[in-house]
């Protein structure tokens, strides 16, 4: 699958996950917003950046800007609190979906632990505290 087609599998996957769990989201249309779905929760609406990750050294890792390319040149977009409330993220090599809050997410890049520490240190971030069980805004 090319980079577009795997997108679309992460997002195809959040958006179910989602409305089994009672939520309504919302795509808007084209690609030119900063988000790609809107949750309407019983907290409110959230704007949603979904993101597919990859194992790197015990952690599923993903990128928390998006690069497009228009007439030749490359542009870069990180994200911030303006542009999306949390990230959605679907690792490929594993089950549980994620959810990230744009407070809790790197500037370039999010690392989650999936494997346990091998030493307690407060700058780890465990996977688990963001699964969705464990992290979605209540419906």
């Amino acid at each position: 699958m090319n980079t577009k087609q795997v997108g679309d599998a992460s997002e195809a996957a959040v958006v179910a996950e989602l409305i089994k769990r009672g939520y309504t989201v919302s795509i808007p249309f084209g690609d030119n917003d900063p988000y790609d779905l809107v949750v309407d929760s019983a907290e409110g609406l959230h704007r949603v950046q979904v993101k597919t990750g990859w194992i790197e050294d015990g952690c599923l890792r993903f990128k928390t800007g998006s690069k497009t390319t228009e007439d030749g040149a490359t542009h870069v977009t990180d994200y911030s609190p303006e542009d999306v409330d949390a990230f959605a993220v679907r690792g490929r090599e594993t089950a549980p979906l994620y959810w990230v809050p744009i407070e809790a997410a790197g500037r370039k890049n999010t690392y989650l632990r999936i494997d346990p520490a091998r030493i307690e240190h407060p700058n780890i971030t465990r996977a688990e505290e963001f699964a969705f069980d464990a992290a979605l805004p209540e419906t």
